[in-house]
């Protein structure tokens, strides 16, 4: 995490007390590469650091924490990245499990040229699930044809992230390199002491309610502030996006067969999708294909073929099905639905730099419940509601998603997620239909909300935050 004020301070205090970056790397316990890192401001001492420094330098540990220059500081740092970090375009079954791992491995072996042999090593919530993900698989094929150990490690707990994997390099024998990344949900990244594997932030303002209250001042609905922060890549990429969620819809309501991994789970969107019946209601036919479709992306993501995360792999169908459905219902327009794509990338990069998009971290809350207010604020773009009634909708679609709890059966994004993406698909069009009628009666921002899922997740044991080992993970089917 950037920080400027924490870095001129480090720099100054060691100036001032004639220390080298070695002094002050052996005072400290940390390699220089490290201290380095603090005085560019690539990322933050623990606690326990401080203390050292502080004994160091002769200073009270408030030195490092003057409130004034701290806050100032935090403010620089507010801010979101592009939407192409939200919707990322690859190959399921899990975002965190398998596109992240496959991001660092690529990382790593482009640094690692001369390697003739890796080793991975998996904590947490990858190690706990990372066979029913095909971690293993993902990380061994994106290294080959150099070797790689794979070791699942589910007893270490003092990580700082659920999802945090260890890759070493070697060559002759002797380790060459080492790293350890978190996966932080959504395919996305973070490798421990270092920015370099994350995106610039592109969007100045990081809550709903700056960001409301610009677009008021501006005139604007909530697509034209994405379009002028990213302007008219955006929205190539986007067409991309789209063009991919519905190419996994329709191969999806074609496919047939049994999902891999073991439980014998049988694919179920095309089956669905054709399950008219004689003097079906308007209601009833609404369920059927919404939930199809988010049947037919959801099982395509299992099988480990090509989609979207929206914000993630284990939640990709919600928004597709529902735009989808829209789209062939009512005629709308590509470029509308490219629009809806921006309102609802606009609420999951809320979602994703507020609180989380992550199951191991924060529960499926962090999952489904975050791919259910984006479609919801999607859908009030199409239907033309102001931004009050967008900010409602997306608010009551993560409202009645807290404490979702993140237990696949066998750790594989099956059971009970694919279903789950089919019920959040129907939430997300009854949040924005009650939202359409009530917002003026309102008591909860979407900002209290997101703060409030965050510290749910948080509160939620380990056991029901994607590691198999509470709730229905527990069940011998």
């Amino acid at each position: 995490m950037l920080n400027g004020f924490y870095s001129k301070k480090i720099t100054e205090l060691r100036d001032k007390n004639n220390m080298s970056v070695k002094e002050l790397a052996d005072g400290t316990d940390v390699d220089e590469q490290t201290v380095l890192s603090w005085e560019t401001g690539e990322s933050v001492p623990t606690a326990e650091n401080f203390y050292k420094m502080a004994k160091l330098f002769g200073v009270s540990m408030d030195v490092f924490f003057d409130a004034e220059e701290h806050k100032k500081s935090i403010e620089k740092m507010n801010g979101m990245e592009s939407l192409n970090q939200l919707y990322r375009i690859g190959c399921g079954p899990s975002s965190s499990h398998t596109m992240g791992p496959e991001k660092a491995c690529i990382l790593f072996k482009e640094k690692n040229p001369n390697a003739d042999r890796f080793k991975a090593v998996l904590y947490g919530s990858l190690a706990k699930t990372g066979k029913g993900h095909c971690t293993d698989k993902v990380i061994e094929n994106t290294l080959a044809p150099t070797p790689c150990e794979v070791e699942f490690d589910c007893l270490k707990s003092d990580i700082e992230h659920p999802n945090t994997m260890d890759l070493s390099a070697f060559k002759d024998g002797e380790q060459i390199d080492f790293i350890r990344v978190f996966s932080v949900g959504g395919g996305r990244i973070e490798l421990e002491g270092s920015k370099s594997a994350n995106e610039p932030i592109v969007y100045k303002l990081s809550t709903f309610k700056d960001i409301k209250a610009y677009c008021k001042e501006k005139k604007y609905r909530l697509w034209q502030y994405v379009d002028e922060v990213e302007g008219e890549y955006i929205w190539d990429y986007l067409r991309v996006v789209w063009k991919t969620m519905k190419d996994a819809i329709e191969r999806g309501i074609e496919d047939e067969g049994v999902l891999p991994g073991g439980l014998e789970v049988q694919k179920k969107a095309k089956y669905l999708y054709n399950m008219e019946h004689i003097g079906e209601s308007a209601e009833t036919r609404e369920n059927r294909e919404v939930c199809s479709y988010a049947f037919a992306v959801s099982e395509q993501n299992a099988s480990g073929n090509r989609i979207v995360t929206a914000p993630t792999c284990g939640a990709s169908g919600v928004v597709p099905a529902v735009l989808y459905y829209m789209q062939l219902k009512h005629g709308y327009t590509d470029r509308q639905i490219l629009e809806a794509l921006a309102t609802a990338g606009l609420i999951g990069n809320l979602i994703k730099t507020n609180a989380s998009i992550s199951g191991a971290e924060c529960g499926c809350q962090a999952e489904v419940g975050t791919a259910c207010a984006m479609a919801a604020a999607a859908l009030g773009e199409l239907f033309g509601l102001k931004s009050d009634k967008i900010e409602y909708a997306a608010e009551i679609a993560i409202e009645h998603h807290l404490g979702l709890t993140c237990d696949p059966i066998c750790g594989l994004v099956q059971i009970p997620c694919i279903e789950r993406n089919a019920v959040a698909a129907m939430r997300a069009i009854n949040a924005v239909n009650l939202a359409s009628f009530l917002s003026e009666t309102r008591k909860i921002s979407l900002d209290s909300v997101v703060e409030t899922m965050k510290k749910t997740g948080l509160d939620i044991r380990s056991a029901y935050r994607e590691t198999s080992e509470g709730g229905l993970a527990t069940l011998n089917i």
